[in-house]
């Protein structure tokens, strides 16, 4: 892999480059084919426990070995680790879709004793680190990046998973956080690139994990006022889709919601699951492996769903069911291009960026349902 991504010397590389990028932060079986055809594909699967699953799915067939889900992350990781080193290649901005997500799932497979690029991991963390201190001056002043706090959070959320200690840079970002959208009881997008990049759970999730992660006083009143503020406004919010269900999920964590609160969300986003055992992004589309993992994620994280639940196997049934042959997850993009295309060294062409982000969630969700290493 490319040794550039030592740190110090990928950090030098990084503020070198000439190009300039406004983009924005930015299971071996299925359900049995006459389950799928004795029910509407959309109607969601029955409401469930947090913890513990219907009668109904417990009988559901699942064959989900250990074996098949290593076997299915380890195939995973060389494209998802092609894409951290050939988009830093090319660009030296921060992607949420090729360096957010892939790092989260890199880190957890490593945790289960799968070896992992280590260069690529740091070389991702320290473009991350880059793009911010190169908008130093513009986050102090209050004016952020393009992609606003959504960038921003994302981008903190990727110095955390990669053990990024606080420093100026991220107290400078924290401090954009707290300042940007104060009128307001939550964190809002500034751009309407669905799923990563549309929701306002989204924003305000991250937005909290980044202040609880990197604030370097969380005792001030701002930050104390933020917290409440944005606990009131994920526990009334009305979620519209998956993406808002799993970051609503997320941001009552790191807002401190109750556990009966807690509880309810993760029941509300378990309840959409379909029949097929993956979820969909929007109602009426096919599930996928953005909406499936991210959902997993979040409860098993959040939810305390143990992935050994009939509901999680279920879901793991999906994700194995449609991994391609290279180890990755098609999804098609929602989102209208805005920049000049170019290939990040991820399959699918103009749908790469969100395939990726997919192909994260759905490595992530696997690798948490193997045991960690010792």
């Amino acid at each position: 892999m490319n040794k550039m991504a030592n740190t110090k010397e990928f950090r030098a590389w990084a503020k070198s480059l000439k190009w300039t990028c406004t983009i924005g932060c930015f299971v071996a079986c299925v359900v049995v084919a006459r389950a799928m055809a004795q029910a509407p594909e959309d109607r969601p699967a029955a409401a469930t426990a947090v913890t513990k699953s219907s009668a109904a799915e417990k009988s559901a067939p699942v064959d989900v070995t250990a074996a098949a889900v290593r076997a299915a992350v380890i195939k995973a990781l060389p494209l998802l680790q092609k894409g951290l080193v050939v988009y830093a290649e090319k660009r030296d901005c921060y992607s949420c879709h090729n360096q957010g997500v892939p790092l989260v799932a890199l880190k957890i497979a490593r945790s289960r004793g799968i070896k992992i690029d280590d260069d690529a991991f740091e070389g991702a963390v320290a473009l991350t680190l880059a793009d911010l201190e190169s908008a130093l001056d513009d986050y102090r002043q209050g004016r952020g990046q393009p992609g606003g706090a959504t960038r921003a959070a994302y981008a903190l959320w990727t110095l955390e998973v990669g053990d990024q200690a606080p420093d100026d840079t991220t107290s400078a970002v924290v401090q954009f956080l707290l300042k940007v959208d104060r009128g307001r009881d939550h964190w809002t997008t500034s751009s309407r690139r669905p799923p990563m990049e549309a929701s306002h759970f989204t924003t305000t999730a991250l937005a909290l994990r980044g202040l609880r992660a990197f604030a370097p006083d969380r005792a001030t009143e701002d930050f104390k006022n933020r917290v409440k503020d944005a606990r009131s406004w994920v526990a009334k919010a009305a979620p519209s889709d998956t993406e808002d269900r799993v970051f609503r999920l997320w941001g009552m964590k790191y807002a401190g919601a109750s556990a009966e609160q807690i509880n309810a969300a993760a029941k509300d986003l378990l309840a959409t699951q379909r029949v097929d055992g993956g979820w969909n992004q929007i109602s009426g589309q096919a599930s996928d492996a953005y909406a499936t993992g991210s959902a997993l994620v979040a409860l098993h994280e959040v939810g305390r769903l143990a992935t050994e639940d009939p509901a999680y196997l279920r879901g793991l049934a999906f994700l194995l069911q449609s991994q391609k042959n290279d180890g990755t997850w098609f999804v098609a993009s929602r989102s209208k291009p805005f920049q000049p295309y170019f290939e990040s060294g991820f399959p699918y062409s103009k749908n790469q960026f969100i395939s990726a982000a997919a192909s994260g969630w759905a490595t992530a969700a696997l690798a948490l349902a193997l045991p960690p290493h010792p």
